[in-house]
């Protein structure tokens, strides 16, 4: 069985992933770089993809992947 992961992902205003150094801001450090800044937090699940809508703050991303974590560990205990 493969690992599942579930993660809080920075993503730019079209949900395309935000791999760039940014501010706290969310603006990027280095504006040559082409990135718009970040906008959002998306939980991620490596088996089922976005799970519910992103957010604006990280912290409020990070019960909803908690939430989805504990239903995968439900789940397996219940095999």
């Amino acid at each position: 069985m493969a690992r599942i992961t579930v993660r809080v992902d920075p993503r730019h205003a079209d949900n395309s992933p935000c791999d760039h150094v940014v501010k706290p801001s969310g603006q990027p450090r280095d504006p040559g770089s082409g990135c718009p800044g970040r906008t959002q937090f998306a939980v991620v699940c490596s088996e089922h993809g976005d799970v519910g809508e992103p957010q604006h703050v990280k912290v409020l991303a990070e019960p909803a992947a908690v939430e989805h974590r504990q239903e995968h560990r439900a789940a397996l205990a219940a095999r």
